[in-house]
Parts: structure tokens; sequence; C-alpha cells
């Protein structure tokens, strides 16, 4: 009887919980339908009348087609390239153990409490000075600035694969590279999920260096959500409806490689 009493106290927490953190994604959606009118005489209320005309303007100011595009693509070409690269450099720093390494890895870890608000104006003056301030030059950024953490979980990833593998397939006739290819990364599987979720959470959502960074043409979604966030007036109807429509596209993502991701953080949480 104890333990039911327990369980049901726990469910029910849970549910408050859960009804707590989908009170965000309720106001947006509901609001979205209404006109401007409607919001500011009920925020909490249902619409009287579900209005598509929202989504269709938000659709096309946002130009919704090519900044999702830019989105996509800085996102899904940065996290490759993190999650690559830094895999590298954790698999060579926990292979070689000198001073020389735990420097290196010293220097990473402590890059990471180096606020980007305090280097942003000389890496924007001299990237403007080398023509870099576009597509390319934010993801080189967003290399730097994402491998520090990344390359710290790798590292720590790696103390758990034993260096007997590396051996056994050099006597195979194997190179460095080849080890790592083929025999170490695909180990490394579990981590690299935790990776590439994390950035691109940053990525995705990340606003204030691609405002610095790039033009207008090559603007992302957060970039042209702020169109609807002007200096006297904020047309909220327009700005939750084009909210609405921007996480349609991480929702189709997540349902995609949800196997993925889950098989890879239960792998990580068994090993």
């Amino acid at each position: 009887m104890e333990s039911k009493r327990k369980l049901y106290i726990i469910e029910t927490v849970g549910v408050l919980l859960g009804l707590l953190w989908l009170s965000p994604f309720y106001l947006m959606i509901v609001n979205a339908f209404k006109t401007k009118k409607e919001i500011f005489t009920g925020v909490l209320d249902l619409p009287e009348a579900f209005t598509t005309a929202n989504f269709v303007e938000a659709y096309i100011d946002l130009d919704f087609t090519t900044s999702l595009f830019n989105s996509v693509l800085i996102t899904v070409v940065s996290v490759g390239i993190i999650i690559f690269f830094s895999a590298m450099a954790g698999y060579a720093l926990a292979r070689n153990k000198s001073k020389l390494s735990g420097a290196l890895l010293l220097l990473f870890v402590s890059a990471m409490l180096i606020p980007f608000q305090s280097v942003m104006i000389p890496l924007v003056s001299l990237f403007g000075q080398v023509e870099m301030l576009n597509r390319a030059g934010l993801i080189f950024m967003y290399l730097g600035f994402g491998c520090s953490l990344s390359i710290f979980l790798y590292h720590g990833a790696m103390t758990g694969i034993s260096k007997s593998l590396d051996e056994a397939a050099i006597i195979d006739g194997a190179n460095k590279f080849q080890t790592f290819i083929h025999i170490i990364f695909p180990l490394l599987k579990p981590i690299s999920v935790t990776v590439g979720i994390l950035n691109v959470i940053w990525i995705w959502n990340d606003y204030l260096l691609p405002s610095l960074i790039l033009g207008e043409n090559n603007a992302t979604i957060p970039l042209k959500m702020f169109y609807f966030f002007g200096q006297y007036t904020k047309q909220w109807h327009l700005a939750l409806a084009g909210l609405t429509i921007a996480i349609i596209p991480v929702i189709v993502g997540y349902f995609f490689a949800q196997k993925q991701i889950i098989k890879g953080v239960s792998e990580g949480a068994v090993k």
C-alpha cells in the first residue's frame, strides 16, 4: 500500500512537471492562430476562429525556404566537422601520454572558460580583414568555439577503450588513421551522439555570432525571426507563427533520428 502511494505521488509530480514543460508550447501554438488583438485580450484563451493567415505571412516574411537551407547547411556541416576533428584530437591526446598532450588538453579545457563576448569584436575584425565573413567563416568559428568541450568529452570517452585494440590493428597492418577510422571512431558512437546533440542545439538556436557574420542573403532562421521585433512595434502573431514553423524541421529531424539518438544515449549510459 505504501509503495502504491509513493508511485501515485511520483506519477502526479511527473504529470505536473510535464504540463509545466509543455505550457510554453501551448502558448506558442494557440496564439499563433490568433489575431494580434486576440493575443493582447486573452493570452491563455483559445482563438475565436483559427486562422492560418499568420503562417502564410510569416512564411513569406521569413523567406523560410532560404533561411531553413542556411540553418540546416551551417548546422550539419559545423556539427559534422566538430565531431570528426574533436574525435581525432581526443584520440591523439588520450593515446599520447606526455607533458605536451597534458598541456594541450588543459588549454582546450581552459578555453571553455573564455566568454565569447570578450573576443567578439577582435574576432570579427580579424575575419573581416581576410574576407571570411560568410557561411564558411561562420562554420570555421563554430569549429573553434565548439571543439573545447567536444575534445574534453572525447578524451574522457577514450579512457574506456583499451589500447590493445590499437596494437592489434597495427599488427594487422593498419596505420594510425585507419585504426582511428575503422576501429576507434565506431566505438565512440555514444559520445558522438551526445556531442552532436549539444552542438546542434547551440548552433541551430545561435543568434549573436551569425548576426555579426552573415549578410541578409545567408541569414539563418533565428536572424530572420528578429524581423518581427521592431523598435516601436512587435508582431507577436507573426512571430509565434514563425516560431511554430521553425520548430517543425527540428521535430521531423528528431523523428527520423530518434532510434539513433536513443540507442547512442542508452549505450553511453551502459558504458
